[in-house]
């Protein structure tokens, strides 16, 4: 097998819309995924034994990128790999990291690997792994249902303008869907144009503030990502967005970035 590496975009929801629990407990989705150019780094190299690096942060030994590769195995002979993981998206942000790096780890190996993997295998490793991991086997801009599994890529759009702020606080994914299941409300109807989020019903007032800072600072669209706590505004051009996020580093860690092609999304080497 050979070596390879690949970027893992962070990506956010311009729309995002949930159900109420089904049967199973879950909930179904109606969404607009965007992906955006914060990056964590995978590189896949052979090695005698397999090893974990992350750098930036530390993993659990239970992990998307772990268990992205056990699920492969099942299947298909992967052999030992030495698989260093830069960390830069931040966790419990709504951003998408952990799912990002599983699917990139994916897309490596349908690369690596002699034969390669079949596209319906990797999306169904995906969907074990996490809901918003088939997504970034997609890239792009893509329109999500079912519980974000259901996939329809949308044309991409000329590059927007982004600031995006994680405050202090992160948010849990499961505490967030309980708070706002004891918030009944209608489950509303899919727009791919326009810009809503759910879950702002019940973000802390620290992505709440990050918002209304945005908004004071320009920003034409401003609102939260996943079930937070990362926020992001949507800037008219490069030097209004600089200049935002120059005022408000204070409010958590601020990337300054652009939303991505499906191709700059999927690049590998």
């Amino acid at each position: 097998m050979r070596s390879g590496s690949t970027r893992c975009p962070a990506k956010i929801n311009t729309f995002l819309s949930v159900g109420p629990p089904d049967a199973t407990g879950y909930h179904p989705l109606r969404t607009v995924f965007q992906a955006v150019s914060i990056y964590d780094e995978l590189e896949v190299t052979p090695a005698d034994k397999d090893v974990v690096e992350a750098v930036g942060m530390v993993l659990p030994t239970s992990n998307t990128v772990t268990k992205a590769l056990a699920l492969v195995r099942e299947l298909v002979p992967v052999p030992p790999v030495h698989i260093r993981l830069v960390k830069n998206i931040p966790a419990e942000s709504g951003l998408g990291g952990g799912s990002s790096d599983a699917a990139g780890l994916l897309r490596l190996l349908s690369r690596l690997v002699p034969g390669g993997l079949a596209p319906h295998f990797c999306h169904e490793v995906a969907v074990a792994v996490g809901a918003d991991a088939p997504f970034f086997l997609v890239g792009g801009r893509a329109i999500g249902t079912g519980y974000g599994e259901s996939l329809e890529p949308l044309p991409d759009l000329p590059p927007r303008e982004l600031v995006v702020v994680k405050p202090p606080s992160g948010s849990s994914t499961v505490v967030a869907y309980k708070a706002l299941d004891s918030k009944p409300r209608p489950w509303a109807e899919l727009n791919a144009e326009s810009y809503y989020n759910d879950f702002e019903r019940v973000a802390g007032c620290d992505s709440l503030d990050a918002i209304e800072r945005l908004l004071s600072l320009g920003a034409q669209v401003a609102q939260l990502t996943g079930s937070g706590s990362a926020v992001f505004g949507v800037f008219k051009d490069s030097i209004a967005a600089n200049e935002a996020a120059a005022e408000i580093e204070n409010q958590g860690t601020v990337f300054r970035c652009r939303t991505i092609t499906r191709e700059e999304s999927l690049w590998t080497s």
